[in-house]
């Protein structure tokens, strides 16, 4: 079949949050996506999603909009979807950076492939490693008393582990790990979060403030450029028995083999949109694996889209770690998908396609369509 992108729709959509979510950068009550479907010869289709987190994603949603509707879907008509090769190409060639809005392009080229060969994405990777996908809980920053009462909530839905945001006064957040911990036991994984807030020094503090609660890890601690900073926490960190996990530091494949390189982390975290797409999100998982590294996967405030598709790419690899961190259903009060994930449980059996196995529903981009204002 000589398939061709014949037209390229993008939508911006502000979606309402459960609750205000509270983490080192921001507050925030709604969370602001794009979303793309493109369309290949014959009425073929794709999705892809991006949800931008300000103070965390590089470029605003505003910015990564108008990239896409300016240059990316442009470049691209005429192509062969299902050539990811030439597509990332193509994006590269047009701009250097711009992960996130690449990332589009390539996870709606992959779903359109996927759909076409009538197969589900992790099928169309290569076949999933996993038959059940588990969940890691989210907790913000608040109070000892109400974060212990919120997960030990998290853990009777069957819940194993949860990421507990921290940042801006370490006592607090030992605290908060600690009431955490007697709340939910010693089996449940606890992981800590700081969202680069903390200087190495104040991170290796806190590291030995909190290890006698038993962490899976501690994200971030560090600001994203500081590699040195962070292969010094590790050290002192290990020490302790605490491990040490990347994320804002890790954005494209030069920067996961700077990290590498320096000893900085003993996980990466990785996610579709991040990453710019399933290829390079793909080929970083593999470089972590050889280099002795596993992955978490997943972004927190996701819609449907953009979290079937890390839950997809999660499920083809056994390097990546049990606890997926793409939980935007269980934060968000609708969905631009006209069935909603149900990840209240804590676990899904692999989910099915063809592609994503997700449909758009038209009704709701239209009731949440979001309208990025022109400068005067």
């Amino acid at each position: 079949m000589n398939l061709k992108i014949d037209r390229v729709e993008v939508f911006g959509v502000a979606m309402p949050l459960v609750m205000e979510f509270k983490n080192a950068y921001l507050s925030k009550s709604v969370v602001k996506s794009a979303i793309v479907r493109i369309t290949a010869t014959g009425g073929a289709i794709g999705y892809g999603n991006i949800d931008p987190t300000p103070g965390y994603s590089k470029e605003s949603i505003e910015d990564s909009l108008a990239m896409i509707r300016s240059r990316l879907a442009p470049a691209v008509m005429g192509m062969d979807p299902t050539n990811l090769h030439r597509i990332a190409a193509k994006l590269e060639s047009v701009v250097p950076d711009f992960l996130d809005a690449k990332a589009t392009i390539d996870m709606a080229c992959t779903d359109l492939a996927a759909r076409v060969a009538g197969v589900p994405l992790h099928t169309w990777l290569g076949g999933a490693m996993k038959d059940t996908l588990l969940f890691n809980a989210w907790i913000s920053i608040q109070s000892p008393e109400d974060a212990a009462k919120e997960t030990l909530d998290w853990q009777k839905k069957g819940f194993r582990s949860c990421k507990i945001k921290v940042g801006g006064d370490i006592v607090a957040d030992r605290d908060r790990v600690k009431a955490v911990r007697e709340a939910c036991g010693p089996e449940f994984n606890i992981r800590i979060d700081a969202n680069a807030g903390y200087d190495a020094d104040t991170s290796i503090k806190l590291a030995e403030m909190v290890a006698p609660y038993g962490l899976q890890l501690f994200e971030q601690p560090v600001p994203a450029d500081d590699i040195a900073g962070m292969a010094r926490v590790r050290k002192a960190a290990n020490a302790v028995g605490v491990p040490i996990m990347a994320d804002e530091s890790v954005t494209d494949h030069a920067s996961l083999i700077n990290i590498i390189r320096a000893d900085a982390a003993d996980i990466v975290k990785v996610k579709v949109m991040k990453q710019g797409g399933f290829l390079n999100t793909r080929r970083m998982i593999a470089t972590a694996e050889a280099a002795g590294i596993r992955c978490v996967v997943g972004h927190g405030f996701g819609l449907g889209v953009n979290t079937m598709a890390e839950i997809m790419l999660a499920a083809t690899s056994d390097n990546v770690i049990d606890g997926l961190e793409c939980v935007g259903p269980l934060k968000t009060k609708d969905d631009i998908v006209t069935q909603k994930l149900d990840l209240s449980k804590g676990s899904i059996p692999l989910p099915g396609g063809p592609g994503l196995g997700v449909t758009l529903d038209d009704a709701k981009l239209a009731q949440y369509k979001f309208e990025v204002k022109k400068a005067a």
